[in-house]
């Protein structure tokens, strides 16, 4: 099944048009045509299952013959906080991976560390709707604008909260910490690791430190393996 995507599309529509850019990969490109079956997700689980009428490269339209919906195969949502790797490439594919493998939330931070401060999220959101494809997940994630760690730490969090970090303290292991089916929030910081200060203030509102693993991770390498983790154990 090859899926599409547009967040417009919603329950109550009996015919749908996309716009000029889809309308041109799925006529120019995938050779589309009249008659032919394309399904349709607004990544919030629901499904639809289409015919086109009109094979048009500018104004491509279908007709909705069936709506279903599918319930998030997460029973638990996974927040991801993680400051922005310089190399632009490497978030990007931490973004992917972690649509693969289940991630309900997103939020890119800049720390004291940061090398990059600036992110392009319409970028990244495609990133995201790729991935969402690729994999035939009906969830998208969200993915917030980028903030400060100083503002993002007092911002109340839900759930299980960590912050993984590569100072020689005590920490627990991300693994032993999990509880199946419980919602998680994991701090990943920059290239240059969390300050001192931005781990103390994590400390103070009730983040619990833990490691990732006895190997020194890249961001991005660190994003993917608490993913993993959290994936793993709700199994």
């Amino acid at each position: 099944m090859q899926l599409f995507y547009d967040k417009k599309i919603t329950e109550n529509d009996t015919q749908f048009i996309f716009d000029k850019i889809e309308s041109k990969h799925i006529v120019k490109v995938l050779r589309k045509k009249e008659g032919d079956i394309l399904y349709i997700t607004n990544g919030i689980g629901n499904i639809f299952t289409s015919k086109i009428s009109i094979a048009n490269d500018k104004r491509c339209l279908v007709d909705i013959v069936k709506k279903e919906f599918v319930k998030n195969p997460l029973e638990y949502k996974l927040h991801i906080a993680i400051a922005p790797t310089k190399n632009n490439q490497r978030l990007e594919w931490f973004l992917e991976k972690a649509t693969e493998i289940g991630v309900t939330e997103i939020t890119p931070i800049i720390c004291t560390h940061s090398e990059r401060k600036v992110i392009k999220k319409e970028r990244l959101e495609k990133v995201l709707i790729a991935a969402m494809k690729q994999s035939k997940r009906f969830y998208l994630p969200k993915l917030n604008e980028a903030i400060t760690f100083k503002k993002f730490i007092n911002v109340k969090q839900s759930g299980s909260l960590f912050i993984a970090h590569c100072e020689e303290t005590d920490k627990k292991t991300l693994k032993s910490q999990l509880i199946k089916e419980k919602d998680v929030m994991v701090l990943i910081g920059p290239e240059g690791d969390f300050s001192t200060n931005e781990i103390a203030l994590s400390l103070h509102n009730n983040f619990i430190a833990v490691s990732l693993g006895n190997s020194r991770l890249r961001t991005e390498t660190a994003g993917i393996v608490a993913a993993h983790s959290v994936a793993f154990v709700n199994e």
